[in-house]
């Protein structure tokens, strides 16, 4: 048997003892009930959503004559076997919340989720470790990649674009863990301004910029916002161009440019197929004839093919990677390119960077777990060894604003995180875009 710490084990044994007790009066009749539908859905090989929401009623009605279920047992049964068919089980109820956005499923019986910004225990959680891992394999499935005691590792998609990473046993010691990053509501620019994501001046600057043609990377931490301000920026692409999306799990979400080609990474399968990797991708749109080519997010050797692109005639390409600063992102492109070319000297590697990219975008997650553009950096060349920067807007920090306390307080910095504050602050314009030569090409600019 497995031992768990016990301070662990006390903490989900208390969050789960009122789901318990409401759940033991329909348990066994669920399982009842789930054998019944297994039995009849057999032989059948396909079963429309109605047919199966009649079939659950029904045996809903044949089952609670041995004992009676009020209306609300009925319904929460009801959608509990529903859920288990065709949705995501247990977990539904938080995929369907707008308000979460992260599931964390730490073994059967131990789930966590994230909801405005505050991670919190669920007071609920799987029958069993093997209705976890039937729920996992359907997750994957459906976007045909494969997960085993072979293969433990996986990531997936839902059908909304959510990210799914999965964990299996005996990778997994306390049971299998999976992790569901939810695909958060498409944002345009024009809401992300009024989060006070950036400023107005800000995003007219980068809507000048990305219809030029430069070449954008967005860098930040994890849960920064990346994705979903490349979403955004996308949103300035003429309409009229050609674009090609290249991700490992695809999330972008782009409406308005009819001509748009989506590709997406695949795993090697037991049948044989191999695997398409990020760099097979990149090289294959090359011959795509595209106007600009989105790679979702660079983590390795494919940071030389994004480069070669954006240096070959593909202006106006955006990307984007893990990083804590404009500086240590060129860092981390340097190390990935050299991770898989390491015959390249570091100076070959630098100019290529250099002439290759135009414009850092740095995102990070402040202390009030607000998602701010911290800096946005033109880079300006390659001299005496090392790339320069010139920064164009910065965040600058004013102080922070204590939630209901009705007036703000002057504080820096410097002060300790507190719960229920608001940072402020504000980015402001530091220089100006130096390299003017795209804009003059694109006739933007005319001087």
């Amino acid at each position: 048997m497995k031992k768990r710490k016990t301070g662990e084990t006390d903490m989900r044994e208390n969050a789960s003892d009122e789901w318990e007790m409401d759940n033991n009066r329909t348990g066994s009749l669920s399982e009842r009930i789930r054998d019944d539908i297994e039995i009849r859905l057999h032989d059948r090989m396909a079963v429309s959503d109605e047919e199966l929401a009649e079939l659950i009623d029904d045996r809903i009605r044949e089952h609670s004559r041995e004992g009676i279920l009020n209306l609300e047992d009925r319904l929460r049964l009801r959608k509990e076997l529903f859920d288990s068919y065709r949705k995501l089980g247990v977990l539904q109820d938080l995929v369907d919340d707008p308000n979460v956005t992260e599931i964390m499923v730490n073994g059967y019986d131990c789930i966590f989720f994230e909801k405005r910004g505050r991670i919190t225990l669920w007071d609920r959680k799987f029958r069993s470790e093997e209705e976890l891992e039937d729920l996992i394999q359907q997750i994957v499935g459906r976007v045909n990649r494969t997960v085993n005691l072979a293969s433990p590792i996986a990531d997936a998609r839902l059908e909304d674009g959510s990210r799914v990473h999965v964990v299996l046993p005996p990778v997994s010691i306390d049971g299998a863990s999976l992790t569901i990053r939810k695909f958060p509501e498409s944002f345009d620019m024009k809401k992300l301004i009024a989060k006070a994501s950036l400023t107005e001046e800000a995003a007219e600057f980068l809507q000048v910029l990305v219809r030029s043609g430069y070449n954008i990377f967005i860098s930040g931490g994890t849960g920064s916002g990346k994705t979903t301000f490349l979403n955004a920026l996308s949103g300035f692409i003429p309409a009229s161009e050609r674009v090609i999306t290249i991700e490992d799990s695809a999330e972008l979400q782009i409406q308005h440019v009819k001509n748009l080609i989506r590709l997406e990474t695949r795993e090697a399968t037991r049948d044989g197929a191999e695997a398409v990797t990020m760099r097979d991708l990149i090289r294959a749109s090359l011959r795509m004839r595209p106007d600009r080519i989105i790679v979702g997010e660079i983590r390795g050797a494919e940071a030389l093919d994004m480069l070669q692109a954006m240096n070959t005639g593909h202006d106006g390409s955006l990307s984007t990677g893990h990083a804590n600063s404009a500086a240590d992102a060129l860092i981390r492109i340097e190390t990935m390119v050299l991770t898989g070319e390491g015959g390249l000297p570091l100076a070959a590697i630098r100019r290529q960077i250099a002439s290759a990219i135009d414009l850092i975008i740095q995102i990070a997650r402040l202390r009030d777990r607000s998602r701010r553009v911290m800096e946005i950096t033109e880079v300006t060349g390659y001299e005496n060894g090392e790339i320069t920067l010139s920064p164009i807007f910065r965040f600058e920090e004013e102080g922070w604003e204590e939630a209901g306390a009705g007036e703000r307080k002057n504080k820096k910095r410097k002060e300790p995180f507190a719960d229920g504050i608001h940072v402020e602050g504000t980015l402001r314009k530091v220089g100006e875009l130096k390299n003017r030569r795209k804009l003059l090409l694109s006739g933007i600019c005319t001087g």
